[in-house]
């Protein structure tokens, strides 16, 4: 299994959420499945099961590699450039 590079540059507890919701899924009319919070940024995007998969887009347009949960009880984080759960 491989090893997130990635997590250790960022800081312990991460940014606080820029949103409380998916702001690109209120702006297109949709709902989001599950939240997902930027590490590196604080962006929050809906997770690959909702239609428009926009924690995945905002890792793709920049690069940021790590995101966690932000369902409640949830605690697992996600590298997109190590495919590893973290």
């Amino acid at each position: 299994m491989n090893a997130c590079t990635h997590l250790s540059g960022l800081p312990g507890a991460g940014p606080a959420p820029a949103s409380e919701t998916c702001l690109e899924c209120l702006a297109v009319g949709s709902h989001p499945v599950q939240l997902r919070l930027c590490l590196v940024c604080g962006h929050v995007g809906c997770c690959d099961s909702s239609p428009y998969r926009h924690a995945t887009g905002h890792y793709e347009e920049t690069g940021h590699a790590v995101m966690r949960s932000l369902e409640p009880g949830a605690s697992w984080r996600w590298c997109y450039v190590d495919q590893v759960l973290v």
